[in-house]
Order: structure tokens, then sequence, then C-alpha cells
């Protein structure tokens, strides 16, 4: 027989409560858990204070952050991708892209245009991973290319910032075409003597690694980011090995040779105005203290 019997208790809902946690107050880092401020998260760069995880960065955060203010002037706002192939896989192509364009705010996977870096004239190509992650069709290509004639016609020099999972399938051999046409006018800067920096974030892979992410004068990455071409669990399925530890993130691929730099977010934008201002032989503005208002990452 039971010393006592338990008794059932039926919660009732608070009236007005609702929903206590505002959506998108807190943000969880991907890597080690922790919970933060959104807001705090942001003003930290999207670096977690933590582990340092590098999170993805939206286009429009990377202008504010590495741009000087009230110098960027976006060019080619308006291109928007064809459907030449009439695709559809889960949905039809159109779709897809409109779907993406309300959830970034851009036509594209490129924002593109022209503005000071610590005061350096530069012509900058801002890569978005989450327009149909980061893909390069046409429209990629062609603001990209654009990008570096800017560059050769007014000798000043391009910086790239890269990320992408490759050429975009729903465009086919369109979207190839596009690795050729933008390494060539990276081959027609290096003979006019233009410089041109790759700025390689997590994940840069695929057909836009294979193009002119990989052929800066300077190949610059961030921490732990992914570099490469095909991903490590499809290159481990083909050669049915194991691939080395930390294999394509940013640090081995230094270590074999494939990259100058490894520069931390908080960093960046100090790092790239001194080299342009080298190979551009003027002399950089200096930072501010808490450039822009931004807190420095915690480095590890």
């Amino acid at each position: 027989m039971a010393w006592f019997k338990k008794q059932q208790f039926t919660l009732l809902p608070i009236p007005g409560a609702g929903n206590r946690v505002p959506d998108g107050l807190c943000t969880k880092c991907s890597k080690c858990g922790v919970i933060q401020l959104t807001r705090d998260f942001v003003e930290n760069l999207r670096v977690c204070p933590q582990c340092n995880h590098h999170e993805k960065l939206p286009a429009r955060e990377r202008i504010e952050q590495v741009v000087d203010p009230g110098t960027f002037v976006e060019t080619n706002a308006d291109m928007v991708s064809g459907d030449p192939l009439h695709f559809r896989d889960s949905k039809a192509y159109p779709d897809r892209i409109i779907q993406s364009q309300k959830l970034t705010g851009s036509k594209d996977a490129v924002i593109t245009g022209h503005g000071r870096i610590r005061g350096v004239e530069t012509s900058l190509a801002f890569m978005n991973f989450a327009f149909v992650g980061g893909s390069m069709g046409s429209v990629v290509g062609e603001k990209v290319s654009r990008c570096f004639e800017y560059s050769l016609e007014h000798r000043v020099p391009a910086v790239a910032f890269c990320t992408s999972g490759g050429a975009r399938m729903q465009e086919g051999v369109l979207s190839l075409m596009q690795m050729a046409k933008t390494s060539a006018l990276v081959g027609k800067m290096r003979d006019a003597g233009v410089p041109y920096i790759s700025v390689l974030t997590d994940p840069t892979t695929a057909g836009v690694m294979a193009s002119f992410a990989s052929l800066g004068d300077l190949v610059i990455s961030e921490p732990a980011a992914l570099v490469g071409f095909a991903g490590p669990r499809v290159i481990e399925q083909t050669i049915r090995q194991v691939l080395p530890k930390g294999f394509q993130r940013s640090e081995f691929v230094q270590e074999h040779g494939f990259l100058d730099l490894i520069v931390p977010r908080s960093e960046l934008k100090d790092t790239l105005g001194n080299v342009l201002a080298i190979l551009t032989h003027q002399e950089t503005a200096q930072a501010a203290p808490r450039d822009d208002g931004m807190r420095q990452g915690k480095q590890q």
C-alpha cells in the first residue's frame, strides 16, 4: 500500500503571457552551443566570444564592417537571373529566386560597388551565402566581371569577399561559363598591374573557389573557413579513405601553401587597409578606437 497518493495538477495558462521570449532575441552558436543576446552577437561581428567561431555574415553587414562609412556606392543592383532552362527541382527556379530575394533583400547572390577601405578607393564584391547558397549563376558572374572591369578602367584595386557552394546548377553550362569569364578578367588585371585581393569566408567551394576566389594576388581567409573544391564527405566517399583532421579548413589549407593569410574578422578591415595602401603606394587612414562602435571579438 502506498504511503500517499499523488495528486494530478493541471497547469492553466497565464492570461496575456504569450511567448515570453521574443523571436530573434537570442542566438545560439552553431559550434559550441553558447547562447547570447543577438544584439551583443552582432556587435561582436557575429564571432562567438566563447569559442571564436566565425558565423556566416550577411553581405550588408560585411559592407558596414569593412567599408568606410558613407563611401560605398552599389552598382548593377537591379540585375536579375533569368530561367534559361525552365529548371525545376523541389520548386521552380524563379520561385526559388524570389524566395531568396525576400530573405536577403538583394536581387542575387553578390553585391558589387566601389568605396573606400581605410581611405583607399577600391572596387568591391560581397557574396551572400543566404542567397541560394551563394551560388554563381549568370548574374553573379556578370556582376563580379563588371567589378573587375571597373578596377581596370579606373586603375583601383579590387577586393572580393567570397562565400559560395559553387556554380548554380539551375543555369547549367551558363553558370560554368562564368568561371572562365571571371578568371580571364583577373588575368587582365594582373597583366595591367592592378591589384586584386580575394577574401575567403566560410564556405568557399566548388566553381567559385576554382575560379576568381583562388586567383588573388593576395588570398586571405577567415579562421576555420571551409575552403576547397568538393566537400570532405564527397572526397571520402570517392577515394574511400579517411581524410586528415581539419582537412579543407583554412588553417590546413594555409599549411599546405594555398593561402597567404588567416585574419580574424575583427582585424580584417585594418589588414586590408594596410595591404591596399602598400599596393597602391598610399597612406592608409588610421582606425578610430572601437571602430564603428563595434567591439573587438575575443581571440582564442
